[in-house]
């Protein structure tokens, strides 16, 4: 069992940055598929960015490639988002999750993982 806590956001202004950080506990993370999914108000919950449990693989949305970079640090349970040149389209509530993948897989959909934070908000302005 894992749990994943979320924090790091916040209300920013169009152009600036901030990082997530998802702090994993109850067990390891290696092992693990981390993604990053956001919702917006009124919107579907949509896939952000993917890590596979060893870090090399790295998978991003259309809409945040070039600006976002995923991370992680499986010796400190940690996993990272780091967002920059923020638009107000990045509005939403981030979420952290992850599942269970030996072979460097890490799904770009919600029903891909097990384990959910309970999400962190991100507020861009114009």
């Amino acid at each position: 069992q894992v749990q994943l806590v979320e924090s790091g956001g916040g209300l920013v202004q169009v152009g600036d940055s901030l990082r997530l950080s998802c702090a994993a506990s109850g067990g390891t993370i290696s092992g693990y598929a981390m993604g990053w999914f956001r919702q917006a108000t009124g919107k579907e919950r949509e896939f952000v960015s993917a890590i596979g449990w060893s870090g090399v693989q790295t998978f991003y949305a259309d809409s945040v490639k070039g600006r976002f970079t995923i991370s992680r640090d499986n010796a400190k349970k940690m996993v990272y988002l780091q967002m920059n040149s923020l638009k107000p389209e990045d509005t939403a509530v981030y979420f952290c999750a992850a599942g269970l993948y030996y072979d460097e897989a890490a799904p770009r959909v919600a029903a891909g993982y097990d384990y959910w934070g309970q999400g962190t908000p991100v507020t861009v302005s114009a």
